[in-house]
């Protein structure tokens, strides 16, 4: 499909700095293709009363991890030139897969030493790779438990370009880009649908019989990348490392099936379901990387209804709410939100989708 179809202008105005307080006052767009009305306005709060008991909401429990790293490049006999690297993806216990900047400059072999805002702290690494789109390959000198303390102590939060370009990150960052139920470190960009839950909002849930569940897939800096190509099928998806236990494949199916729906928080939780699944419907426990790209025309196996925020244009993930929605009707929604000042991105309000059959 060509790309430009899901373009659209997003006035400055529209972009969210920081998050709605407390984060369950957050607006609510509830978009159903088929329902009348098709768009209605509401807010986070309300969730559970378009809800019945015995749906499953899937939340993805990865934790951010501050991934974003400044440092310098050492090279013999050569000045030290400034490099950044933002983390995107775990390798070995000592290697990560990186987008570095400036891409050009750095060559497999070369050492860079990351520090600290302080310069208290450093970790060294070499690039052991170097790929496209400025990626590279970073083995690190540090391992395991010691490498995950240095980057907590030297990296710092990755803040979405469209944030960090008004703003610097600061320490409120730390706890508003972070979900209340975060686990598994290793995300470098958080499952924004997930950042509007609050205790009160799940006590009502439960309240209202709605079970939770739990998945986990780490969100790499790639979320973030803009697709260049022309037509979507000369777009390539970036790895993202994931896995759905035993136990919560089970509950799931035993929920679809008695015939209550599972109902997706953000698109993270959607693409590891759709991957774990299988041509049958069957939700398998499941563990590896998804490369899975949604787009108009293909056919969802697992998820009934979707929880997620206001994306950019012409993004992947525009992409995939237009075909879980329906491109004209997502169009629609997009305009409304637009229109009546809904706060857009991963800080931005949310939208509650209904899967076009």
């Amino acid at each position: 499909m060509r790309v430009d179809l899901f373009d659209f202008d997003l006035p400055d105005e529209n972009i969210a700095l920081r998050p709605a307080s407390p984060r369950d006052s957050a607006r609510l767009l509830v978009v159903n293709p088929e329902g009348t009305p098709e768009l209605a306005d509401r807010r986070v709060s309300d969730l559970p009363s378009f809800l019945k008991a015995g749906d499953a909401l899937v939340f993805n429990d990865t934790r951010v991890i501050p991934a974003q790293f400044e440092g310098v490049r050492l090279r013999p006999g050569a000045q030290e030139t400034p490099v950044s690297a933002t983390l995107h993806m775990r390798a070995a216990a000592n290697v990560w897969h990186a987008f570095a900047k400036p891409g050009k400059r750095i060559k497999p072999g070369d050492r860079i030493r990351f520090a600290s805002a302080d310069g208290a702290a450093h970790v060294e690494a070499t690039v052991t790779e170097k790929r496209e789109a400025g990626e590279v390959v970073l083995a690190f000198d540090l391992s395991g438990p010691d490498l995950d303390i240095a980057i907590a102590t030297v990296g710092h939060i990755p803040l979405p370009p469209y944030i960090a370009a008004k703003r610097p990150e600061d320490e409120r960052d730390r706890t508003d880009y972070q979900t209340i139920y975060a686990r598994e470190n290793g995300a470098v960009a958080a499952p924004t649908a997930g950042l509007h839950f609050t205790p009160d909002l799940f006590a009502a849930l439960d309240a209202a019989g709605i079970e939770r569940h739990f998945v986990t897939l780490h969100v790499g800096a790639g979320t973030f990348l803009p697709v260049k190509a022309d037509d979507t099928d000369d777009h390539h998806m970036h790895h993202e490392i994931g896995h759905v236990s035993a136990e919560t494949a089970a509950a799931l199916n035993a929920v679809r099936a008695r015939g209550g729906r599972i109902v997706s928080v953000g698109t993270t939780s959607l693409r590891l379901l759709e991957s774990a699944t299988s041509g049958e419907g069957i939700i398998r426990p499941w563990s590896g990387s998804t490369d899975i790209f949604i787009t108009p025309g293909y056919r969802f196996r697992a998820v009934n209804m979707l929880m997620t925020n206001f994306h950019l244009p012409k993004s992947t993930l525009f992409m995939l709410v237009s075909a879980f929605s329906g491109l004209e009707t997502m169009r629609r929604a997009y305009a409304h939100a637009i229109s009546t000042g809904y706060r857009f991105y991963s800080y931005g309000d949310s939208s509650l989708l209904t899967r076009k059959t």
